[in-house]
């Protein structure tokens, strides 16, 4: 049978095609996610949960705002819940590292065992194990303290205070003294409770915290400035 050129020319054409759908689609690699920013777990209680307080006035809120006002790459979450001793933030604290695998813990708690009279040894060994337990997870941890009135005496309040030095200087963590420092002595800068700051007071303790926290917090890397030297 003759063959036209015609009819040649159609079958080397689509014996190419057929060659060139064999060969594998390369696909545009799709762009990577962005990592996560590292969490800093604020973990406490009233004081940090923001009692009394509007949505967005607590010192923890205002420390979110300055850490992205200031550029450092972390995303605050605040675990602390009213009411809590350092018991029950033992018993919760598995479940905040499993959640949010922080990469810095705030740990605030205490205040509630001491207004309850609880024993300080027993809200020593909690905090001891809170603590212990976040570095596990590869958290550092920054430890704040607390002081609270004499209404048990002035050895249980000396008792009650000395707990957070001294788990400081076993532990070798960055310690916070005091929470309230700067507005203990004014009652006018608390709530009707005596107890909660109010809102206008915050901003005193985010800088009582912010002193020790900032030689703490890295900022991320400059996009770029790996190839820098090239």
């Amino acid at each position: 049978m003759l063959t036209s050129p015609f009819w040649s020319q159609a079958v080397r054409t689509l014996a190419a095609i057929v060659a060139l759908s064999a060969l594998p689609i390369a696909r545009a690699a799709a762009p990577s996610a962005p990592a996560p920013l590292p969490a800093l777990v604020v973990f406490g209680d009233s004081l940090s949960a923001g009692y009394g307080l509007k949505a967005g006035e607590g010192w923890v809120d205002l420390l979110a705002r300055r850490l992205a006002r200031e550029a450092y790459g972390y995303r605050v979450v605040n675990a602390s819940v009213s009411g809590e001793t350092s018991a029950g933030g033992l018993a919760r604290l598995p479940r905040v590292l499993a959640s949010n695998h922080p990469a810095l813990l705030i740990l605030e708690l205490g205040a509630n065992d001491g207004l309850r009279g609880l024993p300080p040894a027993e809200m020593q060994k909690n905090l001891t194990t809170i603590v212990r337990l976040a570095r596990a997870g590869h958290a550092r941890v920054l430890l704040i303290g607390m002081r609270i009135p004499g209404n048990y005496g002035p050895e249980y309040t000396e008792r009650f205070a000395a707990v957070f030095a001294t788990i400081a200087r076993a532990e070798k963590l960055p310690l916070v003294p005091f929470l309230l420092e700067r507005i203990a002595l004014d009652d006018a800068r608390f709530q009707a409770d005596g107890l909660h700051p109010l809102a206008s007071a915050e901003p005193e303790l985010l800088d009582s915290v912010w002193k020790v926290l900032a030689p703490l917090l890295t900022r991320p890397a400059a996009k770029g400035a790996a190839g820098a030297g090239h």
